[in-house]
């Protein structure tokens, strides 16, 4: 049964680039048509095959407004063999990682309080859920380890696959069950919005104020300091 839950070191300068170059191809991407709606809709299945395994399983189509973009899937943008751990020799302090829920972590590496965004590792440990949600604005993606997907898209990402999120989207993020560790990088602006799957009214909501008090209430209480979330203050 899911649970139900609310490494390598890669160069950030690369990794804002590679988000920065990206970025100009979402802009240029053509209106689906979608509409909003927060009922139940026809469900239907795919298949779909990376790295000679073959997913398979019920699908329903996103929930996005009228007028939304298109998310965008690059199913591999880098081959995680090439890359050499910069940091191998030093072992990471766990207590960096800061927990959410008892299979969700996240660790920090920008709280743009200037701009209202957050950029982190997200780390699921074991298959798990996170609840369906809404993003105000958009999302970007990169996953480093194991494998995950949207409840309402086809598409499933694995290492090294870029994602980006157009803002309007509704979705419930889903890691496999025989997925034993999962670690993305998540660029979000905004909020996101926690709804609930029968009305769709918002529960919760996440920005980058919240995220920086959760990472100062668990710095204070592991030991680090609850200044140790400053330094990725910007």
């Amino acid at each position: 049964m899911k649970r139900t839950c609310r490494s390598r070191h890669f160069s950030s300068l690369f990794l804002l680039s590679m988000i920065g170059s990206l970025t100009s191809k979402a802009t240029a991407a053509t209106n689906p048509g979608f509409q909003q709606t927060y009922t139940s809709l026809p469900k239907r299945s795919y298949r779909n095959e990376v790295n000679g395994r073959v997913r398979s399983r019920k699908i329903t189509l996103h929930a996005a407004p009228e007028g939304a973009l298109p998310d965008i899937v690059i199913p591999s943008i880098f081959n995680l063999s090439d890359w050499k751990n910069a940091g191998e020799e030093e072992e990471e302090d766990p207590r960096v990682w800061v927990p959410q829920t008892d299979c969700l972590s996240f660790r920090p590496l920008c709280f743009c309080t200037s701009q209202g965004y957050y950029v982190n590792l997200l780390k699921f440990t074991g298959g798990g859920i996170l609840g369906r949600h809404r993003h105000s604005s958009p999302v970007h993606a990169v996953t480093f380890k194991g494998s995950w997907g949207y409840r309402e898209h086809g598409w499933h990402a694995y290492p090294g696959t870029y994602v980006f999120e157009p803002p309007g989207e509704t979705h419930t993020l889903i890691v496999d069950e025989d997925c034993e560790e999962m670690v993305a990088l998540f660029h979000v602006t905004g909020s996101l919005l926690y709804v609930s799957e029968e009305t769709g009214e918002v529960t919760g909501f996440d920005d980058v104020f919240s995220k920086l008090e959760k990472a100062r209430a668990w710095y204070e209480k592991c030991g680090l300091g609850k200044e140790y979330a400053d330094q990725f203050i910007r």
